[in-house]
């Protein structure tokens, strides 16, 4: 059988891999010949497009029983000589039993590979009948194509960070397969959300990406409303006054009431998160920081303020 292709070997495998072995070793090789990682490289364009065909019929089970059913028959004695020999040779090994494929229909390896991804075939024209083949029908030209298969939906999930799951917009992504797309991503998307790529899934299908926004460093959710612990000096505690705060939106100015305490929480209107067209507010925790070095001017300060400072917090202790 012409162009046989191992896709086990190809994707570094055991025949007896499992699917979750399969889908490891297609990202690894996958991120390894990538276009985008190789450009102008032809070899490694024309390796990426076998590693996909590979993963395609492994990481179906259907596609990958047929694949297996193939491969054990095709290199039997027969099977180089043409179609005719491999049904000769078929049905010598009993392989008209029910839930056998019939593989003498398949002129070689790629119009096997076509019919099972459902890829077209391009238009052919048969030779025309030998005078002297009584069992062959005059015909003329015979123009075929491999059926398509219905359209099926495919889902991927997506890990967003924060400030691109607020802002949206366009978004270049890579996916899980390799593929990497230019995709317009609504703005406010929130994790378990599902965004759909119309004609991105399996033979014209829907992609839809699941969507997992990562933990941000400074920020985090609570329903609708951005948390944040906000670190101010001890004289901004003390006199309070105007101080700017990082938003989603960027730095936002915000007045500190005199006499702040830390761990007191103060609330920015409108500054959280849009859940459903509901936008929340952004609590700010203060967090009253001591410095742990002092310059000699602001030691002298400290000083001359411990002496003249009537401020006495353990005046009332209950003991």
């Amino acid at each position: 059988m012409q162009n046989f292709r191992n896709y086990y070997d190809i994707l570094g495998l055991q025949p007896e891999a499992t699917p979750e072995e399969v889908k490891q070793a297609f990202r690894k090789l996958a991120r390894q010949y990538h276009p985008d990682l190789n450009p102008g490289d032809k070899a490694a364009e024309d390796r990426f497009k076998l590693i996909n065909e590979a993963y395609e019929i492994l990481s179906d089970a259907d596609n990958r029983a047929q694949y297996d059913q193939f491969a054990r028959f095709w290199k039997r004695p027969g099977f180089q000589a043409g179609a005719k020999a491999v049904s000769r040779v078929w049905n010598g090994w009993g392989g008209d039993r029910q839930g056998d494929q019939n593989f003498s229909e398949f002129s070689d390896f790629n119009t096997f590979v076509d019919q099972m991804l459902n890829r077209r075939a391009p238009a052919t024209t048969a030779p025309e009948p030998s005078a002297t083949d009584p069992y062959r029908p005059r015909t003329t030209k015979t123009a075929y194509t491999v059926p398509r298969t219905k359209p099926r939906d495919a889902e991927a999930r997506l890990a967003v960070p924060l400030e691109r799951a607020y802002q949206g917009g366009r978004e270049r992504i890579r996916l899980e397969d390799g593929r990497s797309l230019e995709v317009n991503m609504p703005s406010g998307m929130v994790t378990g959300q599902r965004v759909r790529l119309k004609g991105q899934g399996v033979a014209g299908g829907d992609l839809y990406l699941k969507i997992e926004v990562t933990p941000h460093p400074f920020f985090s959710l609570q329903g609708n409303d951005v948390f944040c612990q906000l670190p101010i000096t001890p004289s901004e505690a003390v006199l309070g006054g105007a101080i700017e705060v990082p938003t989603l939106d960027g730095l936002v100015k915000m007045t500190i009431p005199p006499g702040v305490r830390s761990g007191q929480r103060l609330r920015m209107a409108n500054k959280g998160y849009p859940v459903e067209g509901d936008r929340g507010d952004q609590i700010v925790e203060i967090q009253i920081v001591v410095p742990k070095e002092l310059t000699d001017s602001e030691r002298e300060l400290y000083e001359k303020l411990r002496q003249l400072e009537t401020f006495a917090p353990r005046a009332d202790l209950p003991i």
